[in-house]
């Protein structure tokens, strides 16, 4: 049900439909449970990059594997964020769910990986080089051998996400009546996971 705004929220400047939602009770174990459900639910991403001169630039990026709290791309060696990679390390990851209204927002560091990783075997499908074409020379074949296809590796260090706990009818329906009302919709929660809690994910095999 949607809740009233109150006079300390205002007076504050506190953000009602972020502190409203803020959740902070639920075990470290289950926030990270819930996150990897909805990232590996949606195996699309943008993965945005620093371009000097210019700032962020960001593009769609399907998921190769997500190990942990980190996650892995195949792309070709040739793209422009290659070139950003090896200025700023600096990347976020961006999940939308446009259906549920989750979504996923993370900040961490990048790592380059040439084509000699044996993990880029392990990650690549047939699909993959739809995207890299074939020359016709027995090298540039899109296949995980191509020396164009190289991997990068995101370790995150920290993540904000939403976990919607409304179906789409509940979801129309708080925000139609919060609307009417004066009151704030309450749809889900949010939550995010500082540096700390990540690396003792990584590390405990969360």
């Amino acid at each position: 049900m949607p809740s009233p705004l109150t006079a300390e929220e205002v007076n504050s400047k506190t953000d009602p439909s972020v502190s409203k939602a803020y959740d902070n009770e639920t075990p470290i174990d289950q926030q990270f449970t819930d996150l990897y459900a909805i990232a590996d639910g949606l195996n699309s991403s943008l993965l945005t990059t620093i371009r000097p001169s210019i700032g962020p630039v960001s593009r769609s990026m399907a998921v190769a594997k997500r190990i942990g709290p980190d996650f892995l791309f195949l792309a070709n060696y040739h793209s422009r964020k290659f070139s950003d990679l090896s200025q700023d390390k600096t990347v976020q990851i961006t999940f939308q769910d446009s259906s549920s209204q989750n979504w996923i927002s993370l900040t961490g560091e990048a790592t380059t990986v040439s084509n000699d990783d044996p993990r880029i075997k392990q990650v690549y499908s047939k699909g993959v080089n739809a995207w890299f074409g074939d020359l016709g020379d027995g090298v540039h074949t899109g296949g995980p051998e191509d020396p164009r296809m190289a991997l990068i590796e995101v370790k995150s260090k920290y993540i904000s996400y939403w976990k919607s706990e409304r179906t789409k009818l509940g979801f129309a329906k708080e925000v139609t009546q919060a609307s009417m009302t004066g009151k704030v919709a309450e749809t889900g929660v949010q939550r995010e996971l500082k540096e700390a809690d990540i690396q003792r994910a990584r590390e405990s095999g969360i």
